[in-house]
């Protein structure tokens, strides 16, 4: 469900606006004097901010500045004046959009669902960007592109020392059992056609390329009688 912050000192214009948006399953705060919104904005991360110019205590302008000290979230400002210096001032504050009033509530709730779309594809984005790349210390892992750095220097791994290293990359400091892994990256069952030492083998060769000392690692570690865990 949307978190929608509503902020307008004449009481009318938030109630139809509340009213309106709730009505598209949004829920909604209100706020009807600058220090209270930035107060409400501090307490929740909205999925919009409408933020009327003309306010008590602090103005639009000042709350929208505020609110970007501390959260990005999107503001779209309500203004009663369509002058070209309000829209620059707006945007040098932080703001995202504009509606000059009076409006249409149907633009609203399209700017609304617009900014939000842009939003959520800019966190898809931002989140799959965080997932394809992972770091660890020095080693860089790029899932998509298959490719392992250490500091600026890429390192040549084969397919399977890859997968294996991805593994356990992207669980740090789960202890796997060579027979797990086994299952896990090759795709074998050790009590069938799987050979536990093949494990062990493709470790061997790994820390050879990818630790400084390969006999004292530094990425992945050996647990005793139990298996392999890469930590940093």
């Amino acid at each position: 469900m949307a978190k929608i912050l509503v902020v307008d000192d004449e009481k009318l214009i938030v109630k139809g606006i509340r009213f309106s948006l709730e009505q598209d399953g949004m829920e909604v705060d209100c706020a009807y004097d600058g220090e209270e919104a930035v107060e409400l904005a501090k307490q929740t991360e909205y999925d919009v901010v409408l933020l009327d110019v003309m306010l008590p205590k602090l103005d639009g302008f000042e709350v929208c500045q505020a609110i970007r000290e501390f959260s990005e979230m999107p503001i779209i400002m309500l203004t009663a004046k369509g002058g070209d210096m309000d829209k620059i001032l707006g945007l040098e504050y932080g703001a995202d959009d504009y509606i000059t009033k009076p409006f249409n509530i149907l633009e609203v709730k399209a700017r609304i669902k617009a900014i939000m779309r842009r939003s959520a594809k800019r966190s898809k984005k931002s989140g799959q960007a965080e997932n394809r790349m992972v770091k660890a210390g020095d080693l860089t892992l790029d899932r998509e592109g298959r490719r392992v750095l250490i500091g600026e220097r890429e390192i040549n791994l084969t397919a399977k020392e890859f997968d294996l290293l991805e593994l356990l990359v992207c669980n740090p400091n789960k202890v796997y059992s060579r027979e797990s892994l086994l299952t896990f990256v090759w795709g074998n069952k050790a009590s069938e056609s799987g050979d536990v030492r093949t494990v062990d083998v493709h470790v061997r060769r790994l820390r050879e390329k990818i630790e400084p000392n390969p006999s004292d690692p530094r990425y992945v570690h050996t647990k005793w009688g139990v298996g392999y865990y890469f930590r940093v």
